[in-house]
């Protein structure tokens, strides 16, 4: 049963979830969100200087800052760990829906490491939901669990530098069964991304590799591996920065694989079927991101209101916010936000009442959409803190940066316009004919009121 809606209204965690939103949280949700808020807001936002003081430190540089592991444990202790777990994990889920989560969400992503302390973060979640939707139970007790219970991270690795990333079908790391004992699997390829191998807390890899190149259907070519990080024959060769970030203690990396051999039995699901793991891995991390997206994006679209009013700064002796031009990108960039939210969680909304597969189209909409316009309105408030704005005296640059990567992060844009298009047009029949039945009745009507027919078809 949900709560009256005024006894939301004042608390700010809940300001800009719209009333038909607010009216399907549940108790328990609206206590989570509260304590997510607080959380955020007395722990993690004043200490964002600490966390870089510490990666800053000789020697620390890919090691997890200890503000962040005392955060995890205090994070644990108070309840506030593994919130996005769907109800299919029985006792270890706190039981919220996708569109419950979604605002908690969108609270984590005020700062890019937030979702971290709550063991909430990417590529985890995703990871961890895949583990157990697909995972034998052997698996799940070597692998899920200590993820779960925070003992280390994972890494998800897919992406190819020597084929077209927007087509999975092309992957070609290969996996075959190691000639000496068939009980063992070798890979042999290249792979970009992934947790950085020098991540101290990093266990494993879940990896996307062709096991069958000569089958037929493209879609049962490929195979999904559980890689431990210190499986002979896998390389490092460098950390890959994004737009001149090295995103430390986790990172991105390009990885070598020369005949690295694991287990058989750390195939997952079963051979061939990696495409149907990966699709029912994105859906919900696509919405996870878009709401920490917009969680970000509204708090630096906080500091764009305090730059535009902060009396210090008034050029030819008037407030930046008292220039017309402010005035109106400051209402379109509130614009702009309040209708991704309300994208985002439709999307979410829709795969708690039609599943995930239903949501399909919510979902690239969501991922088309948030991304560029984030961008877009961390880019203009950047602009309006001047010089400044794009040092590190802002946190701008990593916001943009993050919301730049987003594009192209559980799929290219292009990849998911491309399907929405193609959907789109399988609709035109029908769409004809409802045209068609316009047509016709024009005629009639032309007939009954003696009007000249002319065609507009």
């Amino acid at each position: 049963m949900s709560l009256p809606l005024e006894n939301l209204d004042d608390h700010p965690a809940f300001s800009r979830i719209p009333p038909w939103a607010q009216q399907k949280l549940s108790p328990k949700a609206v206590e989570t969100i509260k304590k997510v808020h607080h959380w955020m807001e007395t722990e993690v936002i004043p200490a964002e200087p600490i966390l870089k003081a510490q990666l800053n430190q000789e020697g620390r540089r890919w090691k997890k800052p200890q503000i962040v592991r005392e955060l995890r444990e205090k994070a644990k202790k108070e309840g506030l760990f593994n919130l996005f777990l769907p109800k299919t994990f029985g006792d270890l889920s706190p039981g919220l829906t996708n569109l419950e989560y979604a605002c908690c969400a969108e609270i984590m992503g005020r700062v890019y490491w937030g979702a971290m302390t709550m063991n909430c973060h990417a590529p985890d979640t995703g990871n961890m939901e895949l583990m157990a939707k697909y995972c034998n139970a052997a698996q799940k007790e070597q692998y899920l669990m200590p993820v779960l219970r925070g003992e280390c991270f994972s890494a998800y690795s897919m992406t190819e530098p020597d084929v077209a990333s927007s087509d999975a079908t092309t992957i070609n790391c290969r996996l075959t069964r190691d000639p000496q004992d068939s009980n063992y699997l070798l890979i042999n390829g290249r792979k970009l991304y992934g947790n950085c191998i020098w991540e101290e807390d990093l266990g494993f890899y879940i990896l996307m590799a062709c096991s069958d190149p000569d089958n037929p259907n493209p879609w049962k070519r490929h195979t999904t591996v559980i890689v431990p990080k210190d499986t002979p024959g896998l390389k490092m060769v460098r950390n890959l920065t994004v737009m001149g970030y090295d995103w430390a203690p986790e990172g991105h990396g390009e990885f070598l694989y020369t005949n690295a051999r694991i287990p058989a039995s750390n195939i997952i699901l079963g051979e061939g079927r990696a495409f149907e793991i990966a699709q029912g891995r994105l859906g919900p991390g696509r919405i996870h991101h878009c709401m920490r997206l917009l969680g970000q994006t509204e708090r630096a679209y906080e500091l764009a209101l305090i730059r535009a009013t902060d009396t210090r700064k008034k050029p030819r002796g008037k407030l930046i916010g008292e220039f017309d031009s402010n005035i109106e990108r400051l209402a379109t960039m509130r614009l702009q936000l309040d209708a991704m939210r309300l994208v985002v969680m439709n999307a979410a909304d829709t795969m708690d009442l039609k599943g995930n597969k239903a949501g399909r189209y919510a979902i690239a909409q969501s991922k088309i959409m948030v991304p560029q316009a984030c961008a877009d309105i961390i880019d203009e408030c950047m602009q309006m803190h001047g010089g400044a704005g794009v040092t590190q005296l802002y946190p701008f640059p990593e916001m943009w940066t993050y919301a730049r990567f987003v594009r192209l992060a559980d799929g290219p844009d292009a990849a998911h316009r491309h399907q929405v298009g193609r959907d789109e047009l399988k609709k035109a029949p029908k769409v004809k004919e409802q045209h068609d039945a316009y047509h016709r009745r024009y005629k009639e009507l032309c007939e009954k009121w003696g009007v000249a027919y002319e065609s507009f078809l």
